[in-house]
């Protein structure tokens, strides 16, 4: 097993970590994270994301473009994307954050499953997995799934549903990320499926700035915490924290072929 602590999914380029990111990245490293990796939202972001992946040795990145933020992207974008992981920057080891999500208001439902058709293709061709994100559209994703599996796998973001719908999601190839959720005792499904589900599918996540654990509510949340999701999880499979950060840190390390 290989012992690394792992956020699997963090926003550390985003607003209100441009004061102290630095700092937020120490204490991460002080509390054991070792690797981290922040997704994109949009095309504006990416040189940005690129930046900090030179700058700090624990960030590597996804480029891709969220499904919330469909209002600001183009198809000059995906042909941008397609020349980006072309030049296949080491630090660069997913696409996404990409999905489907039918919660925002006047959803564009074509233009979001276009947009994850295409970044879908790009993954294919740039041999990369992805990174996704879902919100009340598990059916469309399942249904893709199932058409065109992901070659390099892919990772439901942020999972916080029943048993039924993470064992489907792992039947079609996915991992699932873990995050805060599972800190609340009154999310009692999720936490009961994550108890059940096998460890060799799952990975670690903050989803900073948002997504506080229990405790936090009203504070950003910060990679440093994805110690408190480890140990969440640790409780809820009464396993040592030991084999929470080996397996989940070696599951990281396959999916996204994390290099020196």
């Amino acid at each position: 097993m290989i012992n690394v602590l792992v956020d699997s999914h963090c926003h550390l380029d985003l607003a209100p970590f441009s004061a102290d990111l630095a700092l937020v990245i120490r204490r991460a490293q002080a509390a054991g994270v070792t690797r981290l990796v922040v997704p994109a939202v949009s095309a504006k972001r990416w040189p940005a994301l690129l930046a900090l992946a030179e700058q700090y040795a624990p960030i590597y990145i996804a480029l891709g473009l969220h499904p919330y933020f469909q209002a600001e992207h183009s198809e000059q974008d995906l042909l941008l994307l397609e020349s980006l992981l072309a030049q296949r920057h080491p630090k660069v080891v997913a696409v996404g954050e990409c999905g489907l999500d039918w919660v925002i208001a006047d959803a564009d439902r074509a233009k979001q499953q276009t947009l994850l058709e295409q970044q879908w293709l790009l993954a294919e061709k740039f041999e990369l997995p992805v990174i996704l994100h879902v919100r009340k559209a598990h059916p469309e994703l399942l249904s893709l799934l199932k058409a065109k599996p992901a070659q390099k796998g892919a990772v439901i973001h942020a999972f916080s549903g029943s048993l039924q719908l993470a064992n489907d999601y792992i039947q079609h190839g996915c991992l699932l990320g873990i995050g805060g959720v599972i800190t609340y005792p009154r999310a009692a499904k999720t936490r009961a499926a994550v108890a059940e589900l096998p460890l060799s599918k799952l990975l670690l996540e903050t989803d900073a700035p948002d997504m506080p654990l229990a405790g936090f509510q009203g504070q950003r949340n910060e990679p440093a915490r994805v110690v408190q999701v480890a140990e969440s999880l640790a409780a809820l499979k009464q396993l040592p924290l030991a084999d929470i950060y080996s397996q989940t840190g070696a599951n990281a390390t396959q999916l996204f072929g994390f290099k020196p």
